[in-house]
Formats: structure tokens, sequence, C-alpha cells
């Protein structure tokens, strides 16, 4: 390995949970790369000073986890394609000088999808949350045909209605409810996508086994614990589940060939997050 070490880093609030800094640098010490990667909790007071801190020690790029991934937007030069269509930002490449938003969670979320080959035909989808996350999802859903209707349930229902706009504009037809009314549609969802924080610590999962079709597909991108209550329940209710450890190896994979220009070691991330243990049954 020659010449200087690359520093690249994750900021969020909270971040002690992010699995980003053991995947990034798995890839970086299987390619040989001369690189490091680290955690920075960055309270959301702190963001523009915290941004102007990364461009002061030319950080080499970086990542944005909650709450960050809207308001990041306002702190940075460019934004590619992937972010005005989001209108959100997870992966920032610092351009000699030059701060650059991407969002990799557009196709993060979506290959493990079309991996499954899934037919998208006639399909209702529900969508818990409308945070940064959310965009990503909505932006992701827009570029696959047939779609029937995407309900969007929010605790907050102006954000909740502000992204089924945004849905609308981008084709799809969309809906706003109440969080604590996503139950009464979920039986009838053929796919059920969780973007909220709610399963990190633990916490129950809003939609029971009871209000879970059989046959439909639940995928939660919480990714720690790997194995949701809602995961579970959707097991339980004989659905088919995608974990959210596979949409953080392929958006973590495409910002890592954003920075390096080389492809990803996918194995290398997936092993890494998975350890000894093995993919969940």
């Amino acid at each position: 390995m020659q010449g200087s070490v690359k520093t690249y880093c994750i900021i969020g609030d909270p971040i002690h949970h992010s699995l980003s800094p053991g995947m990034q640098n798995a890839a970086f010490n299987a390619l040989g790369l001369n690189c490091t990667y680290i955690a920075f909790r960055v309270p959301v007071n702190e963001l523009k000073e915290s941004v102007e801190s990364l461009r002061s020690i030319n950080i080499a790029g970086f990542n944005v986890t909650v709450p960050h991934k809207v308001r990041v937007m306002d702190h940075l030069d460019e934004l590619d394609a992937t972010a005005k269509k989001a209108a959100a930002v997870n992966t920032v490449n610092n351009i000699e000088g030059i701060f650059k938003g991407y969002n990799t969670d557009i196709h993060g979320f979506i290959e493990p999808l079309r991996r499954r080959q899934v037919d998208f035909a006639g399909m209702q989808v529900l969508l818990l949350g409308a945070g940064g996350a959310a965009r990503a999802v909505v932006a992701a859903l827009s570029e696959e045909s047939g779609i029937a209707k995407v309900v969007i349930a929010n605790r907050d229902i102006e954000r909740a209605k502000g992204l089924a706009k945004m849905g609308s504009d981008l084709g799809l037809k969309c809906e706003a409810i109440p969080l604590d009314k996503a139950q009464d549609v979920s039986p009838e969802s053929d796919l059920i996508v969780n973007s909220t924080t709610l399963g990190l610590n633990n916490e129950s999962s809003i939609i029971d086994h009871e209000h879970i079709k059989k046959g439909s597909i639940v995928y939660d991108l919480v990714y720690r614990p790997v194995v949701t209550d809602l995961i579970e329940n959707a097991k339980y209710a004989q659905a088919s589940v995608v974990y959210g450890y596979e949409m953080l190896v392929e958006q973590g994979a495409k910002g890592f060939e954003i920075w390096t220009g080389i492809p990803a070691p996918r194995d290398a991330m997936k092993k890494n997050l998975l350890g000894i243990f093995g993919e969940p049954t």
C-alpha cells in the first residue's frame, strides 16, 4: 500500500448502531486499498459545521444517515441525478474539493427485489415512514411499471402527503395515511416496506402477523437486528422477507464504486455483516 491514507466516514445521529464502518473497511482491506472509514455522531443542529469540518480535513467521501439525508443537500456543491430524483442524499464524493451528493439507496433498495424477479404489475405497496430512506423507496418504485398504488403511512401526516405528491409527480398513484392506520391497509398489501427506525431497539412492530397477507413480501430496511419483530411476523404469516442488510450491502457497494471507481467486493462486505453465522433462513 503506497501513498497517504484516504479517509471516509458516515455521519448521523444515532450512529453507534451503524455497520457501515466494518463493512466498508472490509471492502478496502479485501482490495488492499490504503483507505479507512470511521463513524461521526452529528446532532441535527451541528450539521452545517460538521460538513465544513469534513471539507477542512479534505475527507475523501462520506455517507449520510438519519436524520440528515434531506438537510445535507443544502451544504453540498453538486447533486447527481439520483439525489435530485429522491430529493435525498446518502453518499457524498469529494471530487477535487467539490462535494457531490448521490443517492445509492435507490439502487440499494430495488436490487434485492430485482434479484428475486419480483413482478410489480398490479402491486399495492404499503410504505411505513416518509423520511430520507422513504424518498429513495418511492424514487425506486417509480422506475418499475404496473404498480397499482403506494400507500404512505407516517406519524406526521403532512410529511406523508409531501412524499405522496413527490410520488405522484414521478408517475405513481399515492395516498397518505397516519401511521396508526397502517394495519388497516396491510392485509391487502402485496409489498410492505418499513423505512422507519422502528425495530432498531427491538420494538414491537406496528403490524402483527394477522394483518400480513400470505405470499406477500415484507421488506424491513432496519438491518440491526437482522431479524426484527416485523420480519418475525412476516415469516409467521408465510410472507416472503427481504432483510435490511441486503439493501445495506447494495447501497454501500454502489457508494464504494462511486468513491473508488472499482467494482465492490460484495462478498467481503456481506461476510463482514453476517459473520460466521451466514445468512438467516
